[in-house]
């Protein structure tokens, strides 16, 4: 199958681009470094034109509320794009849980972009992934005040940016889900000891202080951004992969 990877150089993106690659599909990655520009659209038609998947894993450059209007502008030109050049199956990567954080401008832009694509022309599948393994320093990072990482106790599954882009990839060429595919990985922490687990395992005397009013995940309710029932668990635990 030929596929458009858009946001194919990023972290998710050429991982997905390399396994199709390695599966004898065809998958081109695109981006602003390659002449595809998802927000002034120029590019865009002769990136999607004859394929027969686009995949949109591109990201807002913030998460403020400016997120909103990156995901308006770019769904629209790539739904468009895509519809003219006769895609026929359209994938885009999201949060789990994402519908349940109104508080957070950034997950209520992803929601936006999900409701586009299933309002949309196209056949669609929506891959909802847990915290990505490879964002846990940047999210200490977040709430760092010196010697000192202020972490509230919200539920976090996290899971392997891998396994996400081979289930993305999986996704991708088969058929239309027309419907959203949760993923995440095995185990559940609070944030708070995941900090204190991600430092001790790469001997970081900085410590954590449990506060339930710290950072972005402050604003979410209860358990949501873990895996509900139906989700699939890829196998890779946390402390495997931060040894």
């Amino acid at each position: 199958m030929k596929c458009a990877v858009i946001g194919g150089t990023g972290l998710i993106g050429s991982q997905v681009v390399a396994n199709l690659n390695a599966a004898g599909h065809q998958a081109v990655p695109h981006s602003p470094s390659s002449g595809v520009d998802i927000i002034t659209g120029q590019g865009l038609d002769a990136a999607v034109t004859g394929t027969d998947v686009v995949i949109n894993l591109a990201n807002s450059p913030t998460f403020d509320a400016a997120s909103i209007a990156f995901f308006q502008t770019s769904m629209d030109n790539l739904v468009a794009a895509s519809e003219k050049g006769g895609v026929g199956h359209f994938v885009v990567l999201s949060i789990v849980g994402v519908d349940e954080v109104p508080d957070l401008d950034y997950y209520r832009a992803k929601v936006l972009q999900e409701n586009i694509l299933s309002a949309g022309p196209i056949p669609y599948s929506i891959v909802r992934a847990t915290q990505f393994m490879e964002f846990m320093d940047r999210t200490l990072a977040m709430t760092t005040d010196g010697d000192t990482i202020r972490l509230p106790r919200t539920p976090i599954q996290p899971i392997a940016a891998a396994e996400v882009a081979r289930i993305v990839a999986e996704v991708a060429v088969g058929s239309p889900l027309n419907g959203i595919l949760n993923i995440a990985g095995p185990d559940v922490y609070p944030l708070d000891e995941i900090g204190r687990l991600t430092l001790s395992a790469k001997g970081d005397q900085r410590s954590v202080i449990t506060d339930d009013a710290a950072g972005m995940f402050a604003a979410v309710p209860g358990d949501v951004l873990t895996a509900p029932e139906n989700a699939r668990i890829a196998p890779v635990r946390y402390t495997d992969w931060l040894s």
